[in-house]
């Protein structure tokens, strides 16, 4: 794993910083979600595999799917699946979230969603509320200095959704919205239009 991640960060799919922080930052945000653990995972822009390896080697129960667009990271990380021997149950979906959250395969398929440097709040939302099943979970790492109401109530209403708190440590913040209802049919929107258009 920490061989698959140093490579990750020479290709540019990891920010800087030792692979271990990486790795420390996951395992916190999987610590958000213990002792009960997520038996579907979405990893919303996966990248270089975090938090979405460390994940799935983690919880060897839980059948995840790695969410990347970008070609090169997303071969890298079927590479890192093959080679991490966990074929069986991690998948990458080399597409736009947008149109994930639309595959009927995936539609209100996970019951924990996972961002990190992923998009703005209202993008993320709007993309990971199309993947929650009733009750599911978001868990988005946020940036230590917030400024604002960056997850209002009412925006994510319109997504079926409810904040359901933030917690926070001296390195690691994290935002957890719930999907308190089924995501409307229209959402997430066409390509593009969560960034141009953002619902908050």
């Amino acid at each position: 794993m920490l061989e698959l991640l140093g490579r990750a960060r020479q290709l540019g799919f990891l920010g800087p910083g030792p692979v271990e922080d990486h790795v420390r930052h996951a395992n916190a945000l999987a610590e958000v979600v213990e002792p009960q653990v997520p038996a579907t995972v979405a990893d919303l822009g996966s990248g270089g595999g975090v938090p979405g390896l460390v994940l799935a080697l983690r919880w060897p129960d839980a059948r995840l799917a790695l969410v990347e667009s970008a070609e090169r990271r997303a071969a890298f990380l079927l590479e890192s699946v093959v080679r991490l021997g966990l074929e069986d149950r991690v998948r990458v979906l080399a597409d736009r979230a947008e149109v994930v959250g639309h595959d009927p395969s995936c539609r209100g398929a996970f019951s924990l969603v996972a961002a990190r440097s992923f998009a703005a709040p209202a993008v993320t939302a709007e993309c990971a509320a199309g993947l929650l099943q009733v009750g599911g979970r978001l868990v988005v790492s946020e940036p230590p200095q917030q400024e604002g109401e960056r997850w209002p109530a009412s925006g994510l209403a319109v997504l079926g959704m409810e904040p359901a708190g933030a917690v926070g440590s001296a390195f690691f913040h994290f935002q957890i919205v719930r999907q308190a209802a089924e995501c409307p049919e229209d959402y997430p929107r066409r390509t593009g239009v969560p960034a141009k258009r953002p619902l908050f």
